[in-house]
């Protein structure tokens, strides 16, 4: 007589005695179906912005080089500050030296640009998806009783990020030896930390804090921006203990970083040139005849031999700068502080035509095309070149860096595809203005809320939530022309944040704010919301409440015995409807 094994409650739950696993894999495919259909969109973009860059590093395997190249490779080879420019961004050279590979760094620097637009997608399809939820599952169909509810986030965020992830000449400024790409990347960061929750909390305010002190330490054009984050912390009502973690975390690495910099160069600060870029900037209107400086002073008067180039580049870098005069030129320990007392007592003595030059040269980020300045070849320099070009001082210094692929090359037919690209798919400068106009525009229709009409609904939508990104992109473009001069790389960090600020204007605020009341015209700006009408008592609860009864032996009885009608097993009709 044969005995059967057996068998296991594992294979019988398989066999069919226990819950079939197909439910399980139909949701999980239905939620990944879904998602897909969401980001449908977004990923179209996503996947042509990925193959242009593959194209353009197969094309050009080394780096595009600027005047500022050298300077940040040597201070990523010797691991040390800067003299001139904070080394942030050659600390990130650093860490990609072990691969000693300009190619690897062209392809990191890459990454972080298409990490820019997926930082723009991903803010602004949270806040639509905020707006208007979908439905939960299995709600009148697979997509919910709402299906655009799933399309209309990617709809509208999948666009914004096109200026920021198809132009050539943003593609061109990830391929360059320059601190802009990251400077952009670490500041969208900031701003997103800043925006990731309504409600702020402290670790979000520290973290918002030292990605913007990040910012700062890779182009001293951040310093200022802080204050841009701060102001929106505030008016988003973060509260003082996000306030106050986010300057405490942005002045920690500042200080940290100062310390350092006075080890190698004897200075506590972040720079010895801070202020020969705003003695640039002023060589555009300074009279010394206005001026009337003090004899030793009087050899920063600016001279202008070559109308070709702008007064702020030939002041610094040419045979008119005085710096050739002065011992040790831009960081010489005299040339900084000569330079910061002309520049002052220039903009104090001409303060209208220092706002003239700050405002042209403001207005010049919205031409709609571009012209020869600051010199004949310098905006050249912001698109890839059809041949080679290989000076020995920058082969010398990128060989202690790459010394087996440093020189730079045009490969075919890459190169040729990428040159037909940038015939095609510049993006003139004159969209960034239209996008910064729509940007405010667009708050206008929040003018009406729940039926009422607020004539501080719009202020009140754009202040707490396009307010942030908005004016950091217009602070980008003003600080330069205001303590420096314009260059057209100075333009493309600020377009992601405009195409941010667009977005968060055109999203209505998330669904449970626009039902509640809205606020009276009369209300105070500072006032704290109304809190919402408690829910009603159960009548239970409220008659207990109003008569207020002795408990009788009987009640005191029942209270002793089991609940024994929430116990029992539900019968008949009552099966049914729980079934």
């Amino acid at each position: 007589m044969s005995v059967s094994p057996p068998v296991s409650k594992s294979v019988e739950s398989s066999q069919g005695g226990g819950a079939s696993p197909r439910p399980a894999v139909r949701t999980g495919a239905a939620r990944l179906g879904r998602f897909a259909a969401a980001h449908a969109l977004f990923g179209c973009v996503l996947a042509a912005a990925v193959w242009i860059r593959v194209i353009a590093v197969k094309g050009y395997p080394a780096p595009l080089w600027f005047g500022d190249s050298q300077g940040y490779l040597k201070a990523a080879i010797h691991l040390a500050p800067g003299a001139t420019r904070p080394s942030g961004y050659p600390f990130l050279l650093w860490l990609i030296k072990p691969f000693h590979s300009f190619t690897v760094m062209v392809a990191v620097q890459h990454a972080v640009g298409v990490l820019i637009g997926v930082l723009v997608y991903v803010l602004v399809w949270r806040a639509a998806r905020a707006a208007w939820p979908p439905a939960p599952d299995g709600a009148e169909g697979r997509f919910g009783r709402f299906g655009w509810r799933v399309w209309v986030p990617g709809l509208i965020a999948a666009p914004l990020t096109v200026p920021v992830l198809m132009p050539v000449h943003q593609i061109a400024l990830e391929h360059m030896l320059m601190a802009d790409n990251l400077f952009t990347f670490v500041l969208l960061a900031a701003v997103t930390a800043a925006l990731w929750r309504r409600r702020m909390t402290w670790w979000l305010g520290a973290l918002a804090g030292l990605l913007a002190a990040g910012a700062a330490l890779t182009r001293s054009a951040g310093l200022p921006l802080i204050a841009v984050i701060l102001v929106a912390m505030v008016l988003r009502r973060a509260g003082w203990r996000a306030c106050v973690a986010a300057v405490l975390a942005f002045v920690a690495p500042m200080l940290g970083y100062m310390g350092w910099f006075k080890a190698e160069h004897g200075e506590f600060a972040l720079s010895k040139a801070d202020q020969i870029w705003l003695y640039g900037r002023t060589a555009a209107f300074a009279d010394c005849k206005v001026i009337k400086p003090r004899p030793e002073l009087a050899i920063m008067c600016p001279k202008r031999t070559d109308p070709r180039m702008s007064p702020a580049f030939a002041s610094m870098w040419t045979g008119d700068s005085p710096f050739r005069k002065i011992p040790g030129w831009v960081t010489g320990p005299t040339a900084n502080k000569l330079a910061g007392e002309f520049a002052w007592a220039a903009i104090k003595a001409q303060p209208g035509d220092y706002a003239k030059v700050v405002y042209e040269d403001t207005m010049r980020s919205f031409d709609w095309e571009r012209e020869a300045y600051p010199t004949p070849w310098t905006w050249l320099q912001y698109e890839f070149p059809e041949g080679e070009g290989w000076p020995d001082e920058q082969a010398l210094i990128a060989e202690q860096y790459d010394p087996g692929g440093g020189e730079f090359r045009v490969v075919d037919p890459w190169a040729k595809t990428m040159l037909k690209y940038q015939d095609r798919y510049a993006m003139p400068d004159a969209v960034l203005g239209i996008i910064l106009l729509a940007g405010l525009a667009a708050a206008l229709p929040h003018i009406r809320r729940n039926g009422r009409w607020t004539l501080l609904g719009p202020v009140r939508h754009w202040g707490t939530g396009a307010l942030l990104p908005w004016g950091m992109s217009l602070a980008l473009l003003v600080i330069p022309a205001a303590t420096a001069d314009f260059d057209y790389r100075y333009i493309l960090p600020a377009v992601p944040f405009a195409c941010l600020a667009l977005g968060l204007a055109l999203i209505p605020p998330p669904r449970e704010l626009r039902t509640a009341p809205a606020p009276r015209e009369d209300d105070h700006d500072d006032a704290p919301p109304e809190p919402a009408e408690p829910a009603a008592e159960p009548a239970a609860e409220a008659t207990e409440k109003a008569v207020p009864e002795k408990e009788t032996a009987d009640d005191k009885e029942r209270a002793k015995e089991p609940a024994k009608e929430q116990d029992r097993e539900p019968v008949g009709d009552e099966a049914a409807d729980a079934r």
